[in-house]
Formats: C-alpha cells, sequence, structure tokens
C-alpha cells in the first residue's frame, strides 16, 4: 500500500487552525434568531403555570415556546421549561428572566448515597430508585471459592465525570416550505433526522441535518436532543432561521456523563497463580436515565464468575454513551484487585496477568509493555523509596468488543478527472474524511489531494452514528467496495476503446494499460475524458471480510507521589493497543494519545460535584470542573500492534479503559498504600497515606 498504514495529514487541518473550519457555532444565515432554554432551577417539582406575557412583550423577541416540557414534571435541575427566540443572544438571555413560572417544589435525591438510602425521595413516584439487578455469570461460583487458596474482599468507587466537550451541544434550525434543515453538533447525522422527524411527526425525507465539522462528543452526541427540536419549533413558528447552543452550564447538568459505580468485589486464587473465582455486586447512577451497568469482570477470562448490577435512579441528568461505557469503571476495581492478589501469593504482577489472560494478541503486548517501561526495575517492595517524593510503576489491560457494519457510499467521477466521496458519516475530530479520500486514493492509484470526500450530511448514503468505535469498520469497507465497482466500470471502458476485454486491462498507478502492449495505456485524466460529458456515478456498501471486531491493548504507567502534598505526577505512560489494519498512523496515535490524556484526567481531576441543598452541580464550568492540562500531559509512548491480516477494527474506546487502573497501581507500588476511589485527588492521598501511617 502507498497510502494506507503510513503516517499522512489530516485533510482539514488547515481549514481548523487558520479557522475556516464552520461549526455549528458559526452558521449564520441571514435574518438569524438566537435561541434559549429557560432551565428547571429545580431537581423535582411540578409545573404550575407558565406566564409568558412579559417575554412576548419584550422587543426583540420573535418566537416563544412553553410547552416543551413533555411531563410537565421536573426530575434535575436543568431540564427544559420553555424556550425563546430573538434576534440577539442578550435579547434572548434577558427575556428568559421575564418568564413566571410556578411550581410545585417536591423533594429529591441528587446523589447516589442518598437515592440508595431507605425512605429516600423517589425519583418516579411510580418505581423505586432501584432497577431489577442485571445478573450475568459462568460457572459455579461457590465451588470456585471453595478451591481457591487465598480470597480478596475490596470495595471500589469511580465518580460521575461530564463529557465536557469543547463545543456546547446546539442546533441551527431552518425551514424551507415544509422541509427542515438543520445543522447540528452531532455524532449521527442520519440519527438525529430520524428523532427528529419522529419528534416533530414529520416524513424523514422531509428533514435534511449536516454536521461538517463538530468540536467533540465523545458519545454526547448521538441522538437528538431537546434542543434540536426546539430549535426547529421556534424556527418555525418565527419563520426564520433560529441557532440554538447549550449555555456551558446546561451542557454540564443536561447532556449526558459517565455514571459513577460502587463495586463491591471478592476473588479467589490458587498458590500457583490461577483466579478459581470471582464475584462482584455494583451500584451505579445514570441520573433519571439506565445502563449505569459496571463492566466486570473485565480483560481476563474466570471459569466461575458473576457480577450482579443495580442501577439507582437520582434526580440528574441522565448519562449518556461514553468513550467505552462501563469499563474504565470495571478496568479501576478488576485491575486492582489484580494486583492485590498476585502479592498476596507471592507473584509478579505481571506474571500473574499472563497467566489468566487468555487473549494472545495481549500477551504479546503485556511483554512489549513491560519491557518499554522498565518493569524490571520497579519497587518490589512498595512504598521502599526514600524521601518524599516516591515513583512506582502499575499496569493495566484493556479489550473492547464491536465491529462496524451497514454503510453505503457513492462514488462520482467527472470527465475532467475529478473524484468525489459522499458518505452519510461524520468526522467527530477523529480524520475520518481523511480516511475516507486515503481509501479511495489507494484503491484508485491517484493521490489523497485528487479526492473530495463529502461526509456529515444526512442527504448522503446511509452509515451509523459515530460512537463505540464502529466508524472506521464500517465506514472503510463500503469506501473500498465503491471505489472497487468505479475501477471495474473504468476498466470495461478502457477495454470498450482498446478492442480488448476487460480482463486485459492493468491497473497501474495513476495509469492503466493493456497487458503484454504498453504502447497502449492511459492516463488517469486521459481515461475519465473517455466518460466524455456525462460523470460516471456507482453506489457501493460495506462488505464482508475488510473489517472485524475485538481488540486487546495494555498500558503501563510511571507515577510521582509528593508525599508532603499529596499530588500524584504521571511522568510517563507506555500505550499499547492493536486494531487489525492501521488506515493512519497518524490519526491513530493521536486517537491513543488522546485517550490516555482522557484517563489521566478522569484518574486525578474530574468529578461532578452535586449540591446536597439546592440538587444542582456545583461545579458547571471550566473553572471548576478540573480537567487535565497540558503542564500535566506525560511522556506517552505509542505503540501499534499491527495485524494487518484482520481487516480494519476502530480505536477510539479501548485506549481510554486502562489508564486510571494502571495509574491506581503505579501509586500503590510508589507507596504501600490503596486508592480505591476516583478522582485520586490531594485531599485523598493525604488520607490515605496516614492511615497507612497507622496500620
Amino acid at each position: 500500500m502507498s497510502i494506507l498504514s503510513r503516517y499522512y495529514p489530516r485533510l482539514d487541518a488547515p481549514d481548523k487552525v487558520t479557522g475556516q473550519a464552520k461549526y455549528v457555532y458559526d452558521q449564520a444565515p441571514k435574518g438569524m434568531l438566537f435561541g434559549a432554554i429557560l432551565s428547571s432551577p429545580h431537581p423535582a417539582a411540578k409545573i404550575v403555570e407558565i406566564d409568558d406575557s412579559k417575554v412576548r412583550q419584550l422587543p426583540g423577541v420573535k418566537a416563544v415556546l412553553t410547552d416543551v416540557h413533555p411531563t410537565g414534571t421536573i426530575r434535575y435541575v436543568g431540564e427544559e421549561v420553555a424556550a425563546v427566540a430573538a434576534t440577539t443572544y442578550e435579547i434572548a438571555e434577558d427575556a428568559l428572566d421575564l418568564f413566571q413560572v410556578e411550581y410545585e417544589v417536591l423533594p429529591f435525591a441528587a446523589d447516589l448515597n442518598t437515592a440508595m438510602k431507605d425512605g429516600a425521595p423517589r425519583v418516579f413516584s411510580d418505581r423505586s430508585n432501584f432497577r431489577d439487578p442485571r445478573v450475568r455469570g459462568e460457572g459455579d461460583i461457590e465451588a470456585g471459592f471453595t478451591e481457591a487458596d487465598e480470597i480478596i474482599e475490596s470495595e471500589f468507587r469511580t465518580q460521575v465525570q461530564t463529557h465536557s466537550c469543547l463545543e456546547p451541544h446546539g442546533s441551527m434550525a431552518m425551514w424551507e416550505g415544509d422541509e427542515l434543515i438543520v445543522w447540528d453538533s452531532t455524532q449521527a447525522v442520519h440519527g438525529v433526522r430520524e428523532g427528529l422527524a419522529k419528534f416533530l411527526k414529520m416524513p424523514v425525507n422531509k428533514v435534511r441535518v449536516i454536521c461538517e465539522h463538530m468540536g467533540g462528543g465523545f458519545g454526547s452526541k448521538l441522538q437528538a436532543g431537546r434542543y434540536s427540536a426546539i430549535a426547529a419549533r421556534l424556527a418555525k413558528q418565527a419563520n426564520a432561521p433560529v441557532k440554538l447552543m447549550l449555555t456551558r452550564k446546561q451542557d454540564f447538568m443536561t447532556a449526558g456523563n459517565r455514571p459513577n459505580s460502587i463495586a463491591k468485589i471478592k476473588i479467589g486464587a490458587k498458590k500457583d497463580g490461577r483466579v478459581t473465582a470471582f464475584s462482584a455486586v455494583s451500584h451505579g447512577t445514570a441520573g433519571i436515565g439506565t445502563n449505569a451497568s459496571t463492566r466486570l469482570p473485565i480483560v481476563y477470562d474466570f471459569p466461575n464468575w458473576k457480577h450482579e448490577h443495580y442501577d439507582v435512579f437520582t434526580n440528574a441528568g441522565p448519562a449518556r454513551a461514553f468513550r467505552a461505557p462501563g469499563c474504565p469503571q470495571g478496568c479501576f476495581a478488576m485491575e486492582q484487585v489484580m494486583d492485590e492478589m498476585a502479592e498476596k501469593i507471592g507473584m509478579n504482577p505481571l506474571e500473574f496477568r499472563l497467566k489468566n489472560d487468555t487473549n494472545q494478541t495481549r500477551q504479546k503486548e503485556w511483554k512489549i509493555g513491560a519491557d518499554k517501561i522498565g518493569w524490571n526495575s520497579r519497587n518490589t517492595k512498595p512504598g521502599s523509596d526514600s524521601g518524599p517524593v516516591k515513583r512506582g510503576l502499575g499496569m493495566g489491560g484493556s479489550i473492547w468488543w464491536p465491529g462496524g457494519r451497514g454503510t453505503q457510499a457513492s462514488m462520482r467521477i467527472y470527465p475532467d478527472g475529478g473524484v468525489e466521496v459522499r458518505c452519510g458519516t461524520q468526522d467527530i475530530g477523529t480524520g475520518t474524511r481523511t480516511i475516507v479520500a486515503a481509501i479511495a486514493a489507494e484503491e484508485l492509484g491517484l493521490q489523497i489531494h485528487q479526492i473530495k470526500p463529502m461526509v456529515g450530511d444526512s442527504n448522503y448514503p446511509r452509515s451509523g452514528g459515530s460512537g463505540g468505535s464502529t466508524t472506521a469498520p464500517s465506514v472503510a469497507p463500503a469506501i473500498k467496495n465503491t471505489a472497487e465497482k468505479a475501477k471495474t466500470k473504468l476498466g470495461e471502458l478502457a477495454a470498450q476503446h482498446f478492442g480488448v476485454e476487460p480482463a486485459q486491462i492493468k491497473w497501474q498507478k495513476d495509469s492503466l494499460s493493456v497487458v503484454g502492449m504498453q504502447n497502449k495505456k492511459l492516463k488517469w485524466k486521459e481515461l475519465c475524458s473517455l466518460l466524455e460529458t456525462e460523470p460516471l456515478e456507482l453506489n457501493g456498501e460495506w462488505v464482508e471480510g475488510l473489517s472485524s471486531a475485538g481488540v486487546a491493548g495494555c498500558q503501563f504507567a510511571e507515577v510521582a507521589v509528593d508525599t508532603e502534598t499529596g499530588r500524584i505526577n504521571v511522568e510517563k505512560v507506555v500505550a499499547v493497543a492493536d486494531c487489525g489494519l492501521i488506515l493512519n498512523r497518524l490519526t491513530t496515535e493521536s486517537q491513543v494519545n488522546g485517550a490516555v490524556i482522557q484517563g489521566i484526567s478522569y484518574a486525578l481531576y474530574e468529578n461532578r460535584l452535586m449540591d446536597p441543598i439546592t440538587g444542582g452541580q456545583l461545579n458547571a464550568d471550566f473553572e471548576n470542573y478540573k480537567i487535565v492540562g497540558s503542564m500535566e500531559v506525560p511522556e506517552i509512548e505509542v505503540i501499534l500492534y499491527d495485524e494487518p491480516e484482520r481487516g480494519v477494527i476502530g480505536i477510539g474506546e479501548p485506549p481510554a479503559i486502562p489508564t486510571a487502573a494502571a495509574i491506581a497501581n503505579a501509586f500503590y507500588n510508589a507507596t504501600g498504600v490503596r486508592l480505591r476511589e476516583l478522582p485520586m485527588t490531594p485531599d485523598k492521598v493525604l488520607i490515605a497515606l496516614a492511615a497507612g501511617k497507622e496500620d
């Protein structure tokens, strides 16, 4: 391959660094109005009455909605109560203060611990705060623990993490007759199209959704939001385009999050290192939503295991998919008990993992990562460094399952040699636009700049949402299939031109020729000129055999812990990752780098704090919601383990899974003290160190 599996820059990089890339926020058609949403200040209440008379009297207000809430029962701070569109953003914000809303305020439980208490206020009046448990398992758990020589029991807690997208959620909606066009910051143009059509009770073919560029989603932008439908309704009422972007506070409180978890774990093993049994009982909250499950066990295959999980409702915004849902929480607990058990039976943690990991790829990756981090130089006795700053090494494993399928694409080749590729996927910042061009160029023997990739429009052939690491394995085969069909058609055209059979046509880079007749050769533009006046148009689709599913991966972390301040400094992370056939090494390494950085942020900083008095989020802004900064980013060494024979597999999720676990294990190796709760902030470090001294 001359392009794929190599390093090449993103096609949209110049537009992004020069400010020419157009995001939803940048859309400003003539006559556009600014939308704003009135959010509930209460975590639990009933809307009794809304008086909008003063709002409608405010000069500049062009549309008002007071029926945006589907039930009238508020269940978290930030829920939509009313909406307005005005000629300026400032007027729209002023108008929100003029709504007079009467609420019947109700008791609430805004956090997991409160909601789990006996007699806690019910989030939904007709059901318990606890959902029925989901129970999974294999083997004979009791027999497994009876067989074990050693048993460990521990409890681990992780926090609620918000997506914190740089670009808030939002839409710009406009009507052309009875057709709706929406520019949306989304990971799924077709998904939003269908969601809006259903919500607005209109035909899907009357809705068009466009996303040229978007500033981060991480799973939170996979579906249509209420704000999109509200923008469309305001635009309809005002007979003008309306742009509605959530405020940063609204984005924090309403646009999704990663659920927290409490996991009680029991693990048993033989002295030879073989785990015989594993059990876990976990609780987590997705706010008023569901699916707060923690993935346990994770990475390792045990003969006897059981996991019992309970979702707990709270008066907080609903969770949404977040980069490997349920896995970072589970890995944080899983990898620490693996380390604890290894220590208890007197075995090197690396050797212990190799004995219990059946994945042959990860077996090799463990050894590669250990060599790169210098595993043999770690503290054999945790906490044995002298001085107040102590260093340590830790590890964690990764896994991910989904592949991808179902994408369609089309290609148009013009008589002058121009090539357009259309696909209804979207580029969420991962470089999808670039790999669409690269695959087409590779197949046609052209340069990337000769291909015009067209994505991010629901009018293009259907593709799924960009989530779950499914985009590359679903899109890549469709683009290759479409390009192969184009080559076949052009080959037939050339054969007709030369008066030979199509089987005699041989493709070379930027040209084709007749086998054994080098004088019969056409350059790309010469070949395309045979089309005369009509472009060649073809449709393609995902096909079996070019992609697959399931990856491994692992990470090793080196930390320095200041035992006087409680600060954990991550000095280096070695990330070993696999994704089958690598399409672009530059963007693949970028994905791994970004996942590690997000994992460090999850491990050490991020934490949604809920006010027990008001029920709202205390730190719903970037000043108080701490995210890792450039000064905290360590050396990250990315090692891509090639498996091209497996075809294309996604890479977005798996590297986000083990970082926090590796850091936690490194902390223990440095200090000899376990931290079983995220984030690992200085106060928790100092408390744990003090407790360790007492022990």
